[in-house]
């Protein structure tokens, strides 16, 4: 039997025809990456390969790496084998990875969502033979609202604070979600202040698509300055010290776990948005579909669960160990504890 096009193993997804891996976790040679998210693109590999509007984002978090982009769609080849990036829409510059070589084909998504938000290239379908793909949000439970309904509600919410003369805070990880946010929010209701992590990503993320004006929250910042304003911050600032000069407060996330009133409790979040950068049930379903695939493996999210649907389906469905963790929720704190001033 001829050894699969791309093998899982201690280090990541490795295609060994071409001596390259995708996504890698741990140190390797060359990775080509999917997007900017910090289990996805790690420090530490020799030569990088993403789409171009992905560099300045993960330099800003990697430092000085060696790193090519490439255009939607640009096939390059090593060691005979054909790689280009499609869109995946999950954040701005995420990326799908075609890999093709002796009449195979296979896509590994990264992460994705096939819902256009406005910001990221929308997600496009790529026909395969095999299909890794996460599953996050893998259950029947999830399904999504359209995000302009979610926007009004949010923006109704900020209205309300406001009309009570408290600070609205709402929080999204700082790259991808926190961006969403900002685009969105009506500024007719009053001034955008963010978290130094936020606006340290935005200011990266500002030359390649528009954002509204916000303001930095700084230590000379005065509480009154705040009120009946919106704070975006990370998940890692509930919780701290940086947050009591908001008070009085009222705080929010936006974040598919909101699906369920046990996560919000369990955070102690007064409000939760369900609005998330993966796909739904429903969204994960049509991708497949749209991929004429037969052979599916999952790779994170509710695994098990959803390759025994696939199963029952009849696809050749099954599960791969990776590191990648989905959606963070408030216990994720790696990305911005070092920026909470």
């Amino acid at each position: 039997m001829r050894e699969p096009l791309l093998q899982f193993n201690d280090k990541g997804i490795y295609c060994a025809a071409a001596d390259v891996y995708l996504d890698p976790w741990r140190p390797v040679d060359k990775a080509i990456i999917s997007h900017g998210h910090a289990d996805h693109s790690r420090w530490g590999h020799k030569a990088y390969i993403t789409h171009h509007t992905n560099i300045p984002i993960i330099r800003h978090r990697l430092g000085d790496i060696n790193v090519t982009g490439k255009a939607w769609g640009e096939t390059f080849v090593i060691n005979n084998v054909k790689f280009s990036l499609h869109p995946a829409g999950h954040i701005i510059g995420s990326s799908q990875i075609r890999v093709e070589h002796k009449g195979e084909v296979w896509v590994f998504t990264g992460d994705y969502k096939t819902e256009d938000d406005g910001i990221a290239v929308p997600y496009e379908p790529v026909k395969c033979h095999t299909f890794i793909t996460e599953c996050t949000f893998g259950l029947p439970a999830f399904k999504w609202r359209p995000q302009s309904e979610v926007f009004t509600d949010i923006n109704n919410w900020w209205a309300e604070n406001k009309a009570e003369g408290k600070t609205s805070v709402i929080f999204g990880y700082s790259l991808g979600k926190a961006q969403r946010l900002l685009r969105y929010l009506d500024t007719d209701i009053g001034k955008i202040y963010t978290h130094g992590a936020i606006e340290n990503m935005t200011e990266v993320i500002r030359p390649l698509t528009p954002m509204p004006e916000t303001t930095r929250v700084t230590r000379e910042t005065k509480k009154e300055e705040l009120k009946g304003n919106i704070v975006v911050a990370p998940p890692s600032a509930h919780g701290s010290t940086w947050i009591r000069k908001m008070v009085p407060y009222v705080t929010a996330s936006a974040s598919g776990w909101m699906t369920f009133r046990g996560a919000r409790r369990r955070r102690a979040i007064d409000k939760g948005f369900v609005l998330s950068d993966h796909c739904d049930w429903q969204g994960l379903l049509e991708s497949i579909k749209a991929t004429g695939a037969e052979k599916i493996i999952s790779t994170h999210g509710y695994t098990d669960i959803f390759t025994r649907f696939l199963l029952e389906q009849g696809y050749d469905a099954r599960t791969e160990a990776t590191q990648y963790e989905g959606e963070p929720g408030e216990e994720n704190k790696k990305e911005e504890v070092s920026e909470n001033e």
